[in-house]
């Protein structure tokens, strides 16, 4: 009976852990695996200030770093272990600068990589818009296809070892003013979103806008301007409109001058088509010549002269009439 208890005083009971994967990386879920032979208690130390009482619980480590993990086993001391984690580089990510997304509108995805040790690293973006802009570690790209899922994917490739991360994005809709144009083929809209426009698309029916006498009279101060009145200040005059006491007019080109014809600025030498002014929303200028339609923001200065560049909007070259539809759609 001595020697048999003996031999029982004498067996070791095995207190130990594992933990997977071996070298984890700050935000990833480590895995902690029981070894011990007995014990039905269990107190985890992580290190970082978080405990468990879970047999074989999971981890994560918000930062990198070197923690010291400890496992007792039924509150006592003799059995106890201790093992070093060493926490390294972040799970690499990326964030995008808003949380709501429109179409055509700038925004910038920018990766989060934890590189301390400047490892070699290789960003791979791949986003729905061709003309996405890479600057360091950001890409910017805008939208064009609305109300739908998109997806946007960096593959992060840091010291030979590859993270693909894929984040969609819902792209909603947005309400803006459009362009209205007359060809010999029918008529036709463009929606203008800042300084992008939609593709051209055919009015299915004719807008009253562009039904409206175009540029040859106007109400302006509750005065009344008409082309045949006009032409005794501006002779070669053939169309006109006016805002914020400018006269843009058509004459051997498009020209911009004071309402009462002082400074007369050609903006365009190209003969002009057709030319309309938006005035509730971006205040710009559109006419139409041989190239197609144009547009600019409305001249600022006293003596016309102007600074900005004229922007094409599309290669229609046989627009007849333009109108601002003023309805948001």
């Amino acid at each position: 009976m001595t020697l048999c208890l003996a031999l029982i005083a004498c067996k070791k009971h095995t207190i130990d852990f594992s933990f997977s994967p071996q070298q984890p990386r700050a935000g990833q879920s480590v895995t902690f695996g029981n070894l011990c032979s007995t014990g039905e208690e269990w107190e985890w130390q992580y290190g970082d200030g978080a405990t468990s009482t879970l047999k074989s619980p999971s981890h994560i480590y918000k930062q990198p770093g070197t923690y010291t993990v400890t496992l007792k086993v039924d509150k006592k001391k003799s059995w106890t272990v201790t093992k070093q984690v060493t926490v390294t580089d972040t799970i690499p990510t990326f964030t995008a600068s808003d949380t709501t997304f429109v179409i055509y509108k700038d925004y910038t995805f920018t990766a989060n990589v934890y590189n301390p040790y400047n490892y070699d690293l290789e960003l791979i973006w791949d986003v729905p818009d061709p003309t996405a802009i890479m600057s360091g570690m950001s890409i910017t790209c805008y939208f064009t296809e609305p109300e739908k899922e998109t997806e946007v994917s960096l593959a992060v490739i840091l010291n030979g070892d590859t993270t693909e991360i894929v984040k969609s994005f819902y792209i909603h809709d947005q309400k803006t003013n459009s362009v209205l144009m007359r060809t010999p083929d029918g008529d036709y809209s463009q929606r203008i979103f800042d300084d992008r426009a939609e593709d051209v698309k055919p009015l299915e029916d004719p807008s009253p806008v562009l039904n409206k006498e175009q540029d040859t009279a106007q109400v302006y101060n509750g005065y009344e301007f008409r082309l045949s009145e006009l032409k005794t200040v501006f002779p070669e005059l053939e169309g006109f409109k006016i805002a914020s006491r400018k006269i843009y007019y058509r004459a051997n080109g498009l020209w911009v001058s004071n309402i009462d014809g002082s400074y007369p600025v050609q903006i365009d030498p190209l003969p002009c088509a057709a030319l309309t002014l938006e005035t509730q929303y971006n205040n710009r200028i559109y006419w139409a010549n041989e190239q197609g339609v144009w547009y600019m923001p409305f001249v600022g200065s006293d003596n016309n002269k102007f600074v900005t560049t004229p922007v094409l909007l599309n290669a229609y070259t046989d627009v007849t009439k333009l109108a601002a539809d003023g309805e948001l759609k």
